[in-house]
């Protein structure tokens, strides 16, 4: 794979595994409760193995309610057409975030919904609860104009982090998402799915993605690491040279 100059180095986008160290990673890793299985696992992890916690309603059994842990929630209840697993309407994504939402520090929103979810979000900020702005692709990554503009849209609804995860099956994908790190208009939460996803979620925390989720139970989209995996490699004395 033809490796790509950014972030002072030149990084291959196809970056093998390598041993670990137990240190703090620069970039905070998220591990993702998408059943009961995974919940299982979250409320066992020691302390350092992650930095958050996210909550997956949609994929969860109705009802169930977060539980305390020490790590801090994101909590979401994610649109269908952005890889949502139960098909939600508007009104039952209300309800359920509204329910759930004094148990979080963090709530993912999509950008489609910030219209309609308008409530929950003012709840959110009236709780100082940071919102995330959030676009999924599963198909492509889009064109540099669009992913500019989706930044920017996220900035001024008032967002606190943008989380972008797209399909990248291609060099110039990965690019892409990079050219986002220049000149920001608020934090970045980049994540590639997909034949280039394992190595440019690294290659993404590296160049300062704020959030990088992994699976805790198994992947639920293609290219995602294990989160405590993940932790380890962005600890790692290598991927800090």
């Amino acid at each position: 794979m033809r490796p790509i100059r950014t972030c002072g180095a030149e990084i291959n986008i196809s970056i093998a595994p390598m041993r670990q160290k137990n240190k703090p990673s620069k970039s905070p890793v998220v591990g993702i409760v998408d059943s009961p299985a995974a919940l299982s696992t979250a409320l066992k992890l020691p302390a350092g193995s992650v930095d958050f916690l996210e909550w997956r309603a949609d994929c969860l059994p109705s009802g169930l309610r977060i539980p305390s842990s020490r790590f801090p929630w994101i909590l979401t209840v994610r649109h269908p057409l952005e890889g949502g697993k139960r098909k939600l309407s508007s009104p039952q994504r209300r309800e359920i975030f509204a329910g759930l939402l004094p148990a979080a520090e963090l709530v993912d929103i999509e950008l489609r919904s910030f219209a309609s979810l308008a409530g929950i979000i003012g709840s959110a900020r009236s709780r100082q609860i940071r919102v995330i702005a959030s676009f999924h692709d599963f198909k492509k990554t889009p064109a540099s104009g669009k992913l500019r503009d989706l930044a920017a849209r996220a900035r001024d609804e008032g967002a606190d982090i943008f989380k972008l995860a797209t399909r990248t099956e291609s060099p110039a994908d990965v690019r892409r998402l990079l050219d986002l790190f220049q000149s920001p208009p608020l934090p970045l939460a980049v994540m590639g799915m997909g034949p280039l996803g394992f190595g440019s979620r690294v290659l993404f925390a590296q160049c300062g993605s704020v959030l990088n989720y992994g699976w805790l139970h198994r992947p639920n989209v293609p290219g995602q690491w294990p989160a405590v995996e993940l932790k380890r490699i962005l600890a790692s004395e290598e991927m800090r040279g």
